[in-house]
């Protein structure tokens, strides 16, 4: 049976910059999008919500679904990951929660594509994503509840 692990993950866009968390995994300083796993007790967008808080200390909604992604890492575990749009004003300051994660940067989509430590290679897919314009309402993925009241 097919059972992939199911994350979520931010692309945060301010003033032509783009957000990305460091963390360092066998000795590599990697860079990915605010992402992690989705837990049992709640929604995606809620999700996506808190690991931005845990990754980079910055509270803001989730304002658009992306896209999913259907991913076998070279290990063979699968994933789908959800991501997300969130557009900020501004820069903002960033305070990690998540002890894995090493600091914060804002950088270009460029540096992105052209960067050698991504975590996989969904990290530029994320923004090329966002660079074509793919953004669709939240309703796309909002969540089921049973029996329905009305």
């Amino acid at each position: 049976m097919f059972k992939p692990h199911v994350t979520v993950a931010c692309v945060v866009h301010a003033t032509d910059k783009f957000l990305v968390v460091e963390e360092t995994i066998n000795g590599k300083a990697l860079w990915n999008q605010p992402a992690g796993h989705l837990e049992a007790d709640e929604t995606l967008v809620q999700a996506a919500k808190r690991e931005l808080w845990e990754e980079t200390g910055i509270h803001a909604e989730p304002q658009q679904f992306i896209r999913m992604h259907h991913w076998i890492a070279p290990d063979k575990t699968p994933f789908l990951r959800f991501l997300f749009a969130i557009e900020l004003d501004e820069m903002c300051a960033t305070e990690p929660h998540d002890s894995d994660i090493d600091r914060c940067l804002w950088v270009t989509a460029e540096e992105i594509l052209q960067a050698p430590n991504l975590r996989s290679p969904l990290v530029a897919e994320s923004i090329r994503s966002w660079q074509r314009g793919e953004r669709y309402p939240l309703a796309l993925v909002g969540e089921f509840n049973w029996p329905f009241t009305v």
